[in-house]
């Protein structure tokens, strides 16, 4: 009889499996493409999926100009405010200045210096980079009233960027500045959470006979007795889920106003009062959590080239 041979199970791409840190992850804002506004990125609510009808007019498709149903992930997106502005220098923050009069609720997540910050009019300091520290006010969404806070990048030069500072530092900035029906996005959030799990379901190894001793639903082996321990390849039992993790070139179908078109009863979330993106297919996380969408990482022409003209939700 020939050896059996199997390829190994789970990826170590993803290593450690345990949970992140935080709710939004840091993101290398060098790498991410440049969009038509400053910021690079917003913070968006997952509400849940729906079905978009559309009339598809993407060149050489089978179905151009048919109306087709597209399965659509609906994100809220709450109003952002600048909170700081980072000034990097040799790839270190040099210097952080605070906006002033920071909400109420704000005060209350983050301690915040009592020293004075300097103002951006005695900016006499050396910097490379500039970035801005960007809260969301979810509690006009009414999901909760504690901000999310992300650090996000801007685009151009310099002296581009703080302008740009200096001329927002006091305004909301809505989704219809950053990004617009039909662009590519990237999304970056975490998974559903699903705790301890055995190494079946979250390494997908194959079940033992059904008189195995120790049990069928674990490994036939941790290891040789040289080296004398696991070795961190094995599939052991483990935390599954709530893994950070992007979802690439993602369509945005269309950006629709809460105020105009707002929708109602959406099962594990509520309503949606403020603007909310369609986006074609589905990303992680579950209902009500918190994601970062930036400008792609890396355009696939695939999904450039579809474009579809909205027609309703259903």
């Amino acid at each position: 009889m020939t050896t059996r041979t199997s390829p190994r199970k789970g990826s170590l791409q993803f290593w450690p499996r345990k949970r992140a840190k935080k709710f939004l992850p840091r993101v290398n804002w060098t790498a991410v493409s440049e969009n038509k506004f400053p910021l690079k990125g917003f913070i968006c609510y997952k509400a849940g999926m729906k079905s978009a009808y559309v009339k598809n007019t993407t060149e050489h498709s089978l179905t151009k100009g048919k109306n087709i149903i597209v399965p659509v992930t609906i994100l809220e997106c709450p109003p952002m405010r600048i909170f700081s502005v980072r000034f990097y220098k040799d790839s270190k923050v040099a210097k952080e200045i605070i906006a002033e009069n920071p909400e109420k609720e704000l005060k209350k997540k983050i301690k915040l210096p009592k020293s004075k910050t300097k103002s951006f009019e005695d900016i006499n300091f050396d910097y490379d980079d500039i970035s801005v520290i960007v809260y969301s006010q979810v509690k006009k969404t009414g999901l909760k009233k504690s901000p999310d806070m992300a650090e996000i990048g801007l685009n151009g030069s310099k002296e581009k960027k703080l302008k740009f500072v200096k001329e927002n530092i006091k305004k909301e900035f809505s989704i219809f500045d950053v990004f617009s029906s039909g662009e590519l996005i990237d999304v970056r959030g975490l998974t559903k959470g699903k705790g301890l799990c055995g190494p079946v379901k979250r390494f997908g190894i194959h079940l033992k006979a059904y008189k195995s001793e120790k049990g069928q639903r674990r490994p036939g082996s941790l290891g040789p007795w040289h080296p004398a321990r696991v070795i961190f390849r094995v599939p052991m039992a483990g935390q599954l889920g709530m893994f950070t993790r992007i979802v690439y070139n993602n369509k945005i179908v269309k950006i629709l106003k809460g105020s105009e078109k707002p929708l109602e009863n959406i099962k594990n979330y509520g309503d949606i009062k403020e603007d909310y993106l369609l986006v074609a297919g589905s990303v992680q996380g579950p209902a009500k959590r918190q994601l970062l969408i930036t400008a792609p990482l890396r355009k696939s022409k695939k999904q450039e080239k579809k474009k579809f003209e909205f027609l309703e939700l259903r």
